[in-house]
């Protein structure tokens, strides 16, 4: 019998982080480079990056009531994201942020379009391809959840 081994595969991930935007309007190169440079710090190599959205937050987040959203694509291996969450809870520029692993599809076509290069009519088509296909592995995986028995259901009818 062949044992599985677990290969260090890196993954291919999306950041948006919400800055400081009275800082990043202060230097924005200064704060580009801080995003960057936590990312790699962590293990990833960042495939691109630029300022998305600047505005008015819909609430008050730590005291902040404007933000600058900051996108970033990359690649690295999941332990990582460990390291990206603690050194973003210790920045001062960084308000909030989220990380969304993407296929290679989806990753190649966003970094495109980030880059501003076009996207081709059969590149977009592949990626809603995997964005619908995404979507049905996910309510796959919800209704079988749903269909096995928790162990407390099992133990109260006992």
């Amino acid at each position: 019998m062949a044992t599985a081994t677990r290969s260090t595969t890196e993954n291919l991930y999306e950041g948006m982080f919400l800055l400081d935007s009275g800082k990043f309007a202060a230097n924005p190169e200064s704060v580009a480079n801080h995003i960057t440079e936590l990312l790699e710090k962590a293990g990833a190599s960042v495939v691109s990056h630029r300022p998305w959205q600047d505005g008015k937050l819909a609430y008050e987040l730590s005291g902040h009531r404007k933000g600058l959203h900051y996108l970033t694509y990359f690649r690295m291996e999941g332990a990582g994201l460990t390291q990206v969450a603690r050194s973003v809870k210790l920045s001062d520029q960084v308000i909030r942020h989220l990380v969304i692993r993407h296929p290679q599809k989806l990753f190649d076509a966003m970094v495109a379009a980030l880059d501003g290069d076009e996207v081709s009519a059969s590149a977009a088509d592949a990626t809603k391809k995997t964005v619908v296909e995404t979507k049905k592995t996910v309510a796959d995986d919800v209704s079988t959840d749903a269909d096995e028995p928790k162990e407390d259901d099992e133990n109260s009818n006992g």
